[in-house]
Order: structure tokens, then C-alpha cells, then sequence
């Protein structure tokens, strides 16, 4: 479904949140001209036109309209900007935002009214053009920081529904599959002793499908496995698919030893590989590379799965068609908050990498 014209967005902004924020503004600076307005008919018992545009500008128009082109780039910073980052930083940030926003707004506001003839506060009475800027700024970015928060907490609920509903459906298709790899883990120890001593590769084969399975038994149990028993897995899949592939299947593995006791969710890794096979490369007449990478680094154990195959155009949509990467994209984002990023493989392919 295309976006309608409120929902576009100009520099992250959406159409529909800068109307918004420009009736708040229109509010504020019709509130103030009202005031205004009453307090000079309270004075001198002639209060004037109330919506006369010059008198406006004069008292609030001008005044208001500088706070807006001010406040729009400070705007852009914090909520687009710099999302990423944590929200204290960003809340620090505002010991320099803040007179920084009241020195430009003063500044400009004398110049304009100097300019259209427009009245200024003077001498020590000009502290008011420093707390009530200040103080309508803390008011819109109070009120900011609250709508960020319910966006991203209304995001956090969709996820939360989302993994709930990909949880259950796990379930389900685990007790749907409960009994098969039970069945098939010693249907194959049965075959494969019935193979004859000549056939020794059939043999190493169905011994290597068995113990794939048998992982998966084990893994289904336990929260986390030692990263070398998982590289283990993932090994013998590659393996299995060589047999296949022959030539056409070239693997490089970089894991430092240091790393290989290192704790992580099981089956973590096979569908990045799986899709690398699948997607990537099945479709080439000669094949190519993947390529696993996994360091330590000071953030974090860092992940990658590379392949030289076809690659992806729309790396969003993939999340929506197999099941893959999306389980393994919403466990990492469950489990560790963080996420996959798919980038291009240059000259030619995919990179797969995450963080936890």
C-alpha cells in the first residue's frame, strides 16, 4: 500500500508531524498575542483589533516564528540524527542545545525588530527574553521526548506481539515435528549399519546427517551452546552440501581459538549459512564462495556470513519470505536488542553480519 501524502517524509521528518508541530507553535503564539491583547485593554482600556496581522507579528507572530526555524534543525538532530543514541546522552545534550537556542532566538528577535519597527525588551527587563525561551524550551522538547518515547514504545509492543505470535508458532511446529528427529536420528544409525564396509563415503555421509540431527535434539533443550559446537554444526552442514555441490562449493572459516568457548543461542548461524547456499549461490552454473567471520571486538562478538552469489536488491523484503532469517532476525532482536544488517558483497554477493 503506497504512504499517503501525510505520512511522507522530508530529512526523516513526516509531513503529518510537521503539521502537527506547527499547530503547536500557532497555539502558543496565539495564546500569547491573546494575553497580550487583554493586558493592553486592562491598561489603557483600548485593547485594538485582535487579529490585526501587524499587531500579531509584533507580539508573537515574529517572536514565535524564530523559535520554529530554530527548533526544526535542534529537532532533526536528536530525533533523526543522533536516535541512536541512548536517551540520557541525548537529554544532556540540551546543556548546550538550550543557550544555544535562547543566545540565537534573542539575537535574531532584536535584529528583525529592529528592522520592521517591531517593540523589544531593553535594558535589565531583557532577562524575560532569556527565561521564557529558555522555558518554551524545555516545555517543546518535554513534550518531544514524551512522543518519542510512546513511538518507540508502541514499536516495542508490535515486536513483543510479533515474537509472542513467532514464538507459538514454533511451539506448535516443534510438537508438530517432536517424534521425526527421534524417528529419523535412529533410523540412520540403523542404515547406515547396514551399509557395507566397501561404501565407507555413503557411510561417513549418514553419519554426518545423523549427528546433524542430533544437534538439534540437544539444541532444542538448552538457551545457549559453546560457539565451537555450533561452528561444529554448521561444519557438517557445509560439509553435506559439498557432497552436493562438489567444485562449486568453496568455504572459508575465520574464527579465532580464542573465541571458541564463547556462549551463544544455538542454531544462530545455519540459516544465515542455509540462505548464503540456497539463495546464493544454487543458482550459479560455477558456484562461488562463503566466507564466516566471527571476532571479538570491544562491543561485542561480530558475526558475518558472506557469499559471492547473486545477491538481494530488497534486502528489507527478504525478512517477510522465509522463515530463516526472520526467526533468527527476532531472537537477535528479543534477546540482545540488536539486529541483522545485510549489505552488498563487493564485487559480487551478500554480507550477513550482526553484534552480541
Amino acid at each position: 500500500m503506497k504512504r499517503t501524502l501525510l505520512h511522507r517524509s522530508f530529512a526523516g521528518i513526516r509531513v503529518v508531524e510537521f503539521i502537527a508541530f506547527i499547530g503547536f507553535y500557532l497555539f502558543f503564539a496565539s495564546a500569547y498575542h491573546i494575553a497580550l491583547w487583554i493586558n493592553r485593554g486592562a491598561y489603557n482600556g483600548e485593547s485594538g483589533t485582535l487579529f490585526d496581522p501587524r499587531s500579531f507579528m509584533d507580539d508573537s507572530g515574529l517572536g514565535y516564528s524564530l523559535k520554529l526555524l530554530i527548533t526544526l534543525p535542534i529537532w532533526w538532530l536528536l530525533f533523526r540524527k543522533l536516535k541512536a543514541w541512548p536517551m540520557k546522552k541525548r537529554v544532556l545534550l540540551h546543556i548546550i542545545l538550550l543557550p544555544a537556542f535562547v543566545l540565537i532566538w534573542k539575537q535574531g528577535y532584536y535584529l528583525f525588530s529592529e528592522f520592521f519597527g517591531f517593540f523589544y525588551l531593553k535594558g535589565v527587563v531583557q532577562i524575560w527574553d532569556i527565561y521564557l525561551p529558555a522555558l518554551f524550551y524545555v516545555l517543546q522538547f518535554g513534550i518531544l521526548h514524551s512522543y518519542q518515547y510512546h513511538i518507540d514504545n508502541q514499536k516495542k509492543i508490535k515486536v513483543e506481539g510479533e515474537l509472542r505470535s513467532a514464538a507459538l508458532k514454533s511451539e506448535l511446529s516443534a510438537l508438530k515435528a517432536q517424534l521425526n528427529p527421534h524417528f529419523l536420528y535412529n533410523v540412520f544409525n540403523t542404515i547406515s549399519a547396514s551399509v557395507p564396509p566397501g561404501n565407507e563415503k555413503t557411510r561417513h555421509m549418514i553419519a554426518e546427517l545423523s549427528d546433524l540431527f542430533r544437534y538439534q535434539l540437544q539444541a532444542s533443550k538448552v538457551e545457549k551452546v559453546p560457539l565451537q559446537e555450533e561452528l561444529s554444526f554448521v561444519k557438517k552442514y557445509l560439509a553435506l552440501e559439498k557432497e552436493r555441490f562438489q567444485e562449486r562449493l568453496q568455504v572459508n572459516i575465520e574464527v579465532a581459538q580464542e573465541v571458541m568457548n564463547e556462549m551463544i543461542p544455538p542454531m544462530l548461524l545455519q540459516p544465515l549459512v542455509e540462505n548464503s547456499v540456497k539463495h546464493g549461490l544454487a543458482s550459479l552454473i560455477n558456484g562461488g564462495t562463503i566466507s564466516i567471520t566471527i571476532q571479538k571486538r570491544e562491543n561485542g562478538l561480530f558475526f558475518e556470513v558472506a557469499d559471492t552469489g547473486v545477491g538481494i536488491e530488497d534486502k528489507e523484503a527478504i525478512f517477510g519470505k522465509g522463515i530463516g532469517l526472520t526467526n533468527t532476525k527476532m531472537r537477535l532482536e528479543k534477546m540482545y536488542q540488536t539486529t541483522l544488517h545485510l549489505t552488498e558483497n563487493i564485487p559480487q554477493g551478500l554480507k550477513i553480519n550482526f553484534t552480541i
